[in-house]
C-alpha cells in the first residue's frame, strides 16, 4: 500500500514539473507538422547526398507544401592519428560537422541557425579495401547522427513554437554574426 501511495506522489510531482513530450500530438502535432514542411536544400558531395537523404528519411515531407528551407554547409575530414614504426598510419578520426540554417520562405528570414557533429575513429588496417570499407561505413554511420541531431534542434524549435523563436532574424545569406 505504501509503494502504490508513493507512486501516486511521485506521479503528481512529476505531472506538475512542466515536461511535455517533444512529439505529444503525434502525426497531426505541431512540431511533427511543421517537420514535414521542411525542404532539404541539395548538400555537395558524398557526404552531403548521405545527410540529405538521412534527413529526408527523418522529416517525412511528401505532399506537403514547405514552410522552411534547410540549409547545410559540411565539413567532412579525416585525420590520421597513430603512427606504426614505418611511419604508416594506424588510427583515423573521421570527423563530420555541418553549419545549418532554417529559413522560413514566407520572409526569407533565418529562424535557426546552429552546428551539429561527430567523429569516428577507423583502424588503418593491412587491406586497403578494408580501410576503405571502414572509412564509408564510418561517413554513413555519422550522416545518420548528424541528420539526428538536426531533426532533433530543428523539432526543439518547432515545439517552442516559431512565436516565441527570437526576434531578431537574420536575412537569408548572411552569417548573423
Amino acid at each position: 500500500m505504501r509503494a502504490v501511495t508513493l507512486l501516486c506522489v511521485a506521479a503528481l510531482v512529476l505531472s506538475g514539473c512542466g515536461l511535455r513530450p517533444l512529439y505529444g500530438g503525434g502525426a497531426g502535432g505541431s512540431v511533427q507538422t511543421m517537420l514535414a514542411a521542411v525542404q532539404v536544400a541539395p548538400i555537395e558531395g558524398q557526404s552531403g547526398w548521405l545527410v540529405s537523404n538521412a534527413l529526408r528519411d527523418r522529416l517525412h515531407g511528401g505532399d506537403t507544401t514547405p514552410r522552411y528551407r534547410l540549409e547545410i554547409q559540411l565539413d567532412d575530414s579525416t585525420v590520421g592519428l597513430g603512427v606504426r614504426r614505418d611511419d604508416s598510419v594506424a588510427r583515423e578520426r573521421r570527423t563530420l560537422r555541418a553549419r545549418y540554417q532554417l529559413v522560413d520562405l514566407a520572409n526569407g528570414t533565418v529562424v535557426l541557425d546552429a552546428t551539429a557533429g561527430s567523429d569516428a575513429g577507423i583502424d588503418v588496417v593491412g587491406s586497403e579495401y578494408a580501410t576503405i570499407a571502414a572509412e564509408k561505413t564510418a561517413l554513413e554511420r555519422l550522416s545518420g547522427i548528424v541528420a539526428d541531431q538536426i531533426v532533433a534542434r530543428v523539432a526543439r524549435y518547432a515545439q517552442s513554437g516559431p512565436a516565441s523563436a527570437p526576434t531578431a532574424a537574420v536575412p537569408a545569406g548572411s552569417t548573423g554574426q
